[in-house]
């Protein structure tokens, strides 16, 4: 899920970012970077959850497509619906809100979820716009592949909508490896991009 990222990030965010350790708590496989915590969705999310998901900025650019989403009760609804998907799915598949490790402030949500028709998983990310350009995509997208590869998964993909330059060009300072245009998966032309354990060293 190619969502809204961050883009202007400075060097050093990005060396950070791709040199970070995935710390991995035992509870709801929490994950703990140098700046973020990749935690579960909690239903008491939906106030900070809704400054990324009822932004049309940021909607416009999810895949699968998702609507912009109006109001506190919408995002009740949704983050019940996705806690209930989190229960039934199998490790290391989830969703998780971003925190940020030094005040606790949700700045958005991160997935990794199975993509049928092949067994891939895709990594997917959405922030508020006021953290764009940190490089919190970047390293949150590291996280979870990390997390992947730990759990013996071989590749991890991202998918982004031909117009989300800024989403490309973060997908390519995680180390992604661009694949090809794709209308196999959501219904969408897409731009492809993949990550194996072997590229991550490439960008150490």
């Amino acid at each position: 899920m190619g969502g809204a990222g961050s883009g202007r990030a400075d060097q050093r965010a990005v060396a950070v970012a791709a040199q970070i350790m995935v710390i991995v708590s035992p509870m709801a496989h929490r994950l703990v970077t140098e700046r973020l915590a990749l935690r579960p969705w909690s239903i008491d999310d939906a106030g900070a959850a809704l400054g990324a998901y009822g932004d049309a900025e940021v909607a416009r650019w999810l895949t699968p497509a998702m609507d912009r989403i109006n109001d506190l009760a919408a995002m009740r609804v949704v983050l019940e619906q996705w806690v209930a998907e989190d229960a039934r799915m199998i490790t290391p598949a989830g969703r998780w809100a971003i925190e940020l490790r030094q005040d606790g402030r949700v700045i958005g949500g991160a997935t990794l979820l199975p993509l049928s028709p092949d067994e891939e998983f895709e990594v997917g990310w959405q922030l508020h716009r006021e953290a764009w350009g940190h490089g919190y995509a970047t390293e949150a997208g590291l996280a979870l592949a990390r997390w992947a590869f730990g759990q013996g998964i071989e590749q991890v993909i991202a998918l982004v909508r031909p117009a989300n330059t800024r989403a490309m060009e973060m997908v390519r300072r995680m180390g992604m490896e661009w694949v090809g245009e794709t209308e196999k998966y959501h219904d969408l032309r897409l731009q492809e991009f993949r990550l194996r354990p072997g590229d991550l060293a490439q960008t150490a």
